[in-house]
């Protein structure tokens, strides 16, 4: 957006905080009709949110009310949603507590993960937003409250929850690597040594080896034992190297029989 607006000459603000009077005075004479907001982090304070003509907007990457808060997508990824979407929704004082103008679903493919729903998403917003503005403007949009049912909050993502424990059953472990990818990237211990894994597939399988095994390698993937179920890593990387396919990755490693582990 910023390298956008400059190359169309648009002047650009970037203010640490919305709490100042020099800056609430800045939007106040941008003589703006709506401020957009999308993934931005901080509650705008109740004075910038009466400036706009035509109010303060969030594009939130979830179908309110569930997933208010900051990581929508990966939360969804995480709890194994066959669904998410886009809502288009008026700002207030709370978080993402607002009334809905517009909301637009998405379902999610069985190989998604946060970048690619991320990615969908925001084509999505961005369309979904372009009509929302225009019918706002016309005064065609009808305001619906949230329901007080299924809210749900989508807590920050935090690198610790990237750490893989096998003995979790093989679509809680798949669900990980979908949703911390492109971060922070689902990641286990081969000897000791940090190995992340980017890719991988449920296996219709049920092992009685213990947890982290490797069953089988092959240039099909790294098969390894979960706590129910087992789970192929397709693409994954060792500390200091670059990512690569279990068919890369095998010319240099023996697996099987090894164990990765939480530490």
């Amino acid at each position: 957006m910023k390298r956008r607006a400059l190359e169309l000459g648009l002047p650009v603000h970037q203010p640490a905080t919305f709490r100042s009077p020099e800056v609430l005075e800045l939007l106040r004479g941008a003589d703006m009709d709506a401020l957009i907001v999308v993934a931005y982090g901080q509650i705008l304070p109740p004075a910038v949110l009466a400036v706009p003509r035509l109010g303060c907007i969030n594009i939130h990457a979830s179908l309110l009310p569930r997933w208010r808060g900051a990581a929508p997508i990966q939360r969804a990824l995480l709890a194994g949603d066959l669904s998410t979407g886009v809502t288009i929704m008026r700002m207030e004082a709370g978080l993402d507590t607002g009334p809905m103008l517009a909301a637009r679903a998405l379902d999610i493919g069985a190989r998604d993960t946060a970048k690619t729903l991320h990615d969908q998403l925001a084509i999505l917003g961005a369309e979904l937003l372009a009509e929302t503005l225009d019918a706002l403007r016309e005064g065609r949009i009808l305001e619906v409250a949230q329901p007080a049912v299924g809210v749900t909050y989508a807590e920050k993502i935090s690198k610790s929850e990237a750490l893989i424990h096998w003995n979790q059953d093989a679509a809680t472990v798949w669900r990980q690597v979908r949703a911390f990818n492109p971060w922070p990237i689902a990641e286990t211990r081969l000897n000791g040594e940090q190995l992340r894994i980017w890719e991988a597939e449920l296996l219709d399988a049920a092992p009685r080896n213990a947890p982290g095994t490797v069953l089988a390698a092959s240039p099909d993937g790294i098969d390894v034992a979960c706590g129910q179920g087992a789970l192929r890593v397709l693409r994954l990387q060792l500390a200091g190297r670059k990512p690569l396919p279990a068919r890369e990755f095998l010319q240099g490693q023996r697996l099987v029989g090894a164990r990765f582990t939480q530490s």
